[in-house]
């Protein structure tokens, strides 16, 4: 039997509706096949268990064991999970390590890393994919409520900010969705499943991308905006016996921490493609470099996640270019209303132009 175990992230603010989404997610994708398993939120269990976060009197200490036990909790399920008789397995994690940053000043995330012994890429980039719901209070305040949630204890002013500290933790994951208030709350879940689903292929995996050429970035300004992450990438590709199929294989961290991927593309039409990835091993991503194809040079590029306006930004910057970079934004659907961010001087799109792919960029004439 040929085992795929799928570990994602749902996250958000203060009553963001996690609790029901739970509840769809093991409707939905039971439906559809899988053994979905449930890694509980933690700091809920241990607030349940009479140790709270505002009673500490050492919160860097506390932190590094809500995500000890958090870690471990998601190593067991996952080890479970292969003992199953099921080809699709999904472990749903109620909150994911990254979240305990929004609780933490720089020196205490720190001493966590270096207790854990792992760095930020490591952790974050552990999961699959992160889903970050936001919280009732930016922008459905009349729903914003403490009845569901005995260790709910934040304002919604605190409730809001916490929801941006959230974002800011998870930004540069190479798999983060946000999904807003603009609905109404069924809409809001409905669209959360969706996006699972898109993202795990059911029924296919469709990516709804537009792209913009924009002016050679401020690196420094973007580099002090609490919400943006750099992120080093260097990627090859390998030849496909599938007619208009794409395989890359992509390095992807920051200061020698690094993640390893490989990625099948084939595009539908401009705006939206089928992708399916997976996660590589160090040595695995070696091998497979030694067989890239010949008629594509290696791309390095720094790019830049940023999250704001309710959307994801990822600005690649190439070494070769001086004057301009290139944009590429996440949508829930192809005639979703754009917004960029500030600061960004936007030339013209260029979505469907293949001279501004990464396989065009790469290709060696």
């Amino acid at each position: 039997m040929n085992q795929k175990i799928t570990r994602i992230v749902i996250t958000g603010g203060p009553c963001a509706g996690k609790t029901t989404a739970m509840s769809w997610i093991q409707n939905a994708f039971t439906e559809k096949g899988y053994r979905v398993l449930f890694v509980d939120e933690t700091a809920t269990q241990l607030s349940n268990g009479g140790a709270p976060w505002k009673y500490t009197r050492n919160n860097r200490e506390y932190q590094y064991r809500v995500t000890q036990l958090m870690l471990a909790k998601e190593e067991v399920f996952t080890e479970i999970a292969k003992t199953f008789d099921a080809e699709k397995v999904l472990v749903v994690c109620d909150r994911g390590a990254l979240d305990n940053r929004a609780y933490m000043n720089d020196e205490e995330f720190r001493y966590v890393l270096e207790k854990l012994n792992t760095n930020e890429v490591e952790l974050r980039d552990h999961y699959d994919a992160v889903f970050h719901l936001v919280t009732a209070a930016k922008g459905a305040e009349q729903f914003y409520t403490y009845a569901n949630n005995a260790a709910r204890y934040e304002t919604p002013e605190e409730a809001r900010r916490v929801d941006e500290e959230l974002i800011r933790a998870w930004t540069g994951h190479p798999h983060l969705r946000i999904i807003d208030n603009r609905f109404d709350f069924d809409k809001k879940m409905l669209m959360l499943i969706t996006e699972i689903s898109s993202f795990l292929g059911e029924p296919r995996p469709l990516e709804t991308k537009r792209k913009y050429l924009i002016a050679y970035p401020d690196v420094q300004a973007l580099e002090r905006r609490p919400n943006c992450r750099r992120v080093e990438i260097l990627q090859a590709y390998l030849r496909s016996e599938v007619p208009g199929e794409m395989i890359r294989i992509r390095q992807r961290g920051v200061d020698g921490n690094y993640v390893y991927f490989m990625t099948r593309k084939r595009l539908i039409d401009g705006m939206q493609r089928i992708e399916m990835e997976e996660r590589l091993s160090k040595n695995e991503y070696l091998e497979l470099l030694m067989q890239a194809d010949p008629d594509y040079r290696p791309i390095r590029k720094q790019r830049y996640c940023l999250s704001e306006n309710g959307l994801y930004y990822n600005i690649d910057i190439y070494p070769q270019w001086n004057d301009q970079a290139l944009m590429e934004i996440e949508l829930y659907d192809r005639d979703e209303q754009v917004s960029f961010p500030e600061g960004i001087q936007v030339i013209r799109e260029v979505t469907g132009e293949k001279a501004f792919t990464n396989p065009a960029i790469a290709r060696i004439r």
